[in-house]
């Protein structure tokens, strides 16, 4: 048993997703057109509506298959899933992402904890070089907040500490592990920055602006 578990979030906590995003917003209108742009966009809410998660591919699958218009034999598909498959997303890292990890492993075990799909959201993590950094320990759920038995059963520790962008997330897992967890929120990105971001959720244990600060640990 571990004394500590560092529990990481990707999105907008070790990796500028918003930045990812715009360029895929970019590159659907180039591509795509404006009108097939909007028409992705809408296939990907109906399917994170049925699914509970977001799936990018599995979006550009949906205009694929259906719709006026459609052409499964369009290049400009291919080279879109390309786009994302093959995206840099190590050059999205955010400043001192890395050196925060292996910061981190001086004090505990740094695991990466993550929502999402079970193709894209991998390749993201492997490919911004977060895998490699924490030696394989990547867990990718559905929903992480209800998974914290299949957590506790693969990284048992006395003490967690979960660093997360979405206070939704944070408060679910306190509620879950009561004090043997310290919550800590870096406000980056759309979903932290939000003005609404902690109304109905008790304040995080600790509040840092930027990944970075978490070199300071332990005595943030």
């Amino acid at each position: 048993m571990q004394d500590i578990v560092f529990l990481l979030d990707v999105d907008n906590t070790l990796l500028d997703f918003d930045g990812v995003l715009d360029d895929l917003r970019r590159r659907l209108v180039d591509d795509l057109g404006p009108v097939g742009a909007e028409r992705y966009w809408r296939g990907f809410e109906e399917l994170r509506d049925e699914l509970g998660y977001t799936d990018y591919l599995g979006a550009l699958q949906r205009y694929r298959l259906g719709g006026p218009g459609a052409d499964m034999s369009d290049p400009r598909l291919l080279r879109m899933s390309s786009f994302l498959l093959d995206y840099p997303f190590a050059e999205r890292l955010y400043p001192g992402a890395l050196q925060v990890i292996a910061h981190l492993q001086r004090f505990g075990l740094p695991v990466i904890l993550s929502d999402g799909d079970a193709v894209f959201q991998p390749r993201k993590v492997q490919r911004s070089g977060l895998w490699q950094a924490v030696d394989g320990r990547v867990l990718i759920y559905i929903h992480k907040e209800l998974m914290l038995d299949a957590v506790q059963e693969r990284y048992p520790a006395r003490r967690y500490v979960m660093i997360d962008d979405k206070p939704r997330i944070l408060s679910a897992m306190k509620a879950g592990w009561g004090e043997r967890l310290t919550t800590v929120f870096p406000r980056q990105g759309q979903y932290a920055l939000a003005p609404q971001a902690l109304a109905g959720h008790p304040a995080p244990d600790i509040t840092i602006e930027r990944i970075i600060e978490m070199r300071q640990w332990p005595i943030l």
